[in-house]
């Protein structure tokens, strides 16, 4: 069983900083790409960030240059840092993770619980 557990989070005030990481668990044999998404009430989950597991990166226009994403292989987490925020930042924030649970399996993809993050004006 693999499990994403998310922390961090929170209240900031707009242009303050913020950050959140995830850790994977459980039963795990590799870690492709690891990644950001967010959700705000009535609209779909959109990508924030994303980082594959030799370390490179895309964003999302809207979050370039103010965020940053990153991630421990070691300790199987990935990170969000994020600055200059914005109140339309404010969403739940969702990790995911293309892991492969054992060398019979192929890769699956694997969803936190979710963190909101609000973003007051």
């Amino acid at each position: 069983q693999v499990q994403l557990v998310e922390s961090g989070g929170g209240l900031v005030q707009a242009g303050g900083s913020l950050s959140v990481s995830c850790a994977a668990s459980g039963s795990i044999f590799i870690i492709n790409d690891m990644g950001w998404y967010r959700q705000t009430p009535g609209k779909q989950r959109e990508l924030v960030a994303s980082i594959t597991s030799i370390g490179s990166t895309n964003y999302a226009a809207s979050v370039k240059g103010r965020f940053t994403i990153s991630r421990d292989n070691g300790k199987n987490t990935v990170y969000l840092q994020m600055n200059s925020l914005k109140p339309e930042d404010t969403a739940v924030y969702y990790c995911t993770a293309r892991i492969r649970p054992n060398h019979n399996n192929w890769y699956q993809a694997y969803w936190g619980q979710g963190t909101q993050v609000t973003v007051s004006s």
